[in-house]
């Protein structure tokens, strides 16, 4: 089965404004809600946005994500089926 970007939803979103990471909980046709960690958006020098992976974490990464990992959490808890 091939992948099908329709079926590809994000449910929510967080982005770090100091270094563009994203953080998603995104959820594919009626499967499993999942976390995406990255890409990262930036500003290019003409004014577009534009993405790239997320890679490495820097620290300032690290201590915005342990901010919002709660609220990650209880979104996700929410979304998913229970057990």
């Amino acid at each position: 089965m091939a992948f099908d970007p329709e079926k590809d939803k994000i449910l929510k979103k967080w982005q770090c404004d100091e270094t563009g990471l994203l953080v998603t909980i995104n959820q594919y046709g009626d499967g499993e809600p999942k976390v995406q960690i990255g890409p990262r958006i930036f500003k290019r020098k003409d004014g577009k946005e534009s993405q790239r992976k997320a890679g490495r974490l820097t620290i300032e990464d690290v201590m915005w994500f342990y901010d919002i990992i709660d609220d990650v959490k209880e979104e996700l808890s929410k979304l998913a089926r229970p057990m």
